[in-house]
């Protein structure tokens, strides 16, 4: 473990230096201090909200929490207004709408040749590639349904031209254009965004690559695991299995994309948060907010014993071990700083901490300092309906690309059915940057 960090004399000199990237105070002693003392207010401000029935939309009893699921923020009206101004929008092919972005953004000049970095001199053979990535179907049929097209020439531009570095450098230049886009202001300011995993079945020679989550059903599938921004900009995707939880890979995406956003708030499903994830969310300077399912059933840690909050008696879970995370505080910020500076990813880091026994002391320390922020966290949704509609709308732009993405990824039936996973990958990468 201690292999995959930031070496020890590294470490201790941009400590020393006061130069660690992290966003808190790195000093055990005041961190904890404010930490605790915020949540001691928080905690105080809900007990006095919740024994008064003043809590807003959400009513606590001995029995447990309810809170009032959120009204249409849409009135139903606008719907009408909504289909009548989609029938003004031009239809157009998809082909033409690439070389119109194109020319606009100059995206395909990232695609580079592999050997001396010239461009590809056929725009309309890379980006007939690219579109084959995207709807799913392939060099073979691609070059079959084209006239002027081959296999032989879509191979070998796919060979020299399409990397995963490509497709990332290109992919942030759209995201990039239309951050800069004064349209793009209206759906949000680009500081917020979201994670969603989108399975796509596994069929043909891609079967058995496939893996199976009784979540998704009992057949194999793969897992493309997507970050989106409030101006509905995708700026990182990458091919997951469906059998690993998606709060794995929540900060890849906001660490490791190559836009030029700046996200401050990140919103995810159940599936997305961990204690680990709110801890080094926090710790990296992301406010982490997940829309929790069964909300009342995840309990509160509190910084003195279930006594000293009676009305909150059915939320608690249980006491902060404060001295374990003391005990732990500078493994802590290695671990954070070493993902931070890109020693190590994130979501290897998470899988390693995730597999260890309980005993694990850096684990342990990571997850009751994450327990202290998903309880801040909680806190906070009990007193703001305006968190909530924030997270549900964030979340819903997730949803509305996705389902874009499953109609442009039509053929094959939607089934990931390449065998290689260098294939898979840019296959969610084309139908990303499409």
């Amino acid at each position: 473990f201690d292999d995959y960090l930031l070496p020890a004399e590294k470490f201790a000199a941009l400590k020393r230096e006061q130069a660690l990237p992290l966003a808190i105070n790195p000093n055990s002693d005041q961190y904890l201090e404010e930490r605790l003392q915020l949540l001691d207010e928080q905690l105080a401000t809900v007990t006095r909200l919740a024994k008064d029935n003043e809590l807003p939309d959400a009513i606590l009893t001995e029995s447990g929490l309810k809170i009032t699921p959120l009204d249409a923020a849409v009135p139903d009206r606008a719907q009408a207004l909504i289909d009548q101004t989609s029938q003004l929008l031009p239809r157009i092919k998809i082909t033409e709408l690439l070389m119109d972005v194109d020319d606009w953004t100059g995206f395909s000049r990232h695609f580079t040749h592999l050997k001396d970095g010239a461009e590809a001199k056929d725009r309309t053979l890379l980006l007939s590639a690219i579109l084959g990535d995207a709807i799913n179907l392939g060099l073979t049929k691609m070059a079959e349904s084209s006239p002027g097209l081959t296999y032989a020439k879509l191979s070998w531009l796919q060979a020299w031209h399409i990397r995963d570095e490509t497709y990332s450098a290109a992919l942030a230049e759209l995201v990039n254009h239309q951050y800069r886009h004064a349209f793009a202001a209206h759906w949000g300011d680009g500081t917020t965004s979201s994670s969603d995993g989108q399975r796509f079945r596994a069929g043909g020679r891609g079967e058995s690559t496939g893996h199976v989550n009784p979540k998704y059903g009992s057949e194999p599938g793969r897992l493309f695991y997507t970050h989106i921004s409030d101006q509905y900009a995708p700026f990182s995707t990458r091919v997951v299995n469906v059998g690993v939880r998606d709060s794995t890979y929540v900060l890849d995406g906001l660490l490791y994309h190559e836009s030029d956003l700046r996200i401050e708030e990140h919103y995810t499903d159940t599936a997305g948060f961990t204690d680990h994830v709110f801890a080094l969310m926090h710790l990296l300077g992301f406010r982490f907010a997940p829309r929790i399912r069964d909300l009342g059933e995840t309990k509160l840690y509190v910084p003195q014993g279930v006594q000293a909050y009676p009305t909150l008696r059915p939320l608690i879970g249980g006491t902060l071990n404060i001295k374990h995370v003391r005990a732990h505080w500078d493994d802590i910020l290695r671990l954070a700083s070493s993902i931070k500076q890109g020693t190590v990813t994130a979501s290897l880091m998470l899988r390693k901490l995730g597999s260890y026994p309980r005993q694990n002391g850096l684990a342990v320390a990571l997850r009751e300092l994450g327990r202290i922020e998903r309880t801040l966290f909680i806190l906070d949704w009990l007193q703001s309906v305006e968190l909530r509609r924030r997270v549900h709308a964030g979340l819903n732009k997730g949803e509305a690309r996705n389902s874009l993405a499953r109609a442009v990824f039509f053929n094959r039936l939607g089934e990931i059915r390449d065998r290689s996973f260098e294939q898979q990958r840019y296959r969610a990468s084309g139908l990303n940057l499409v």
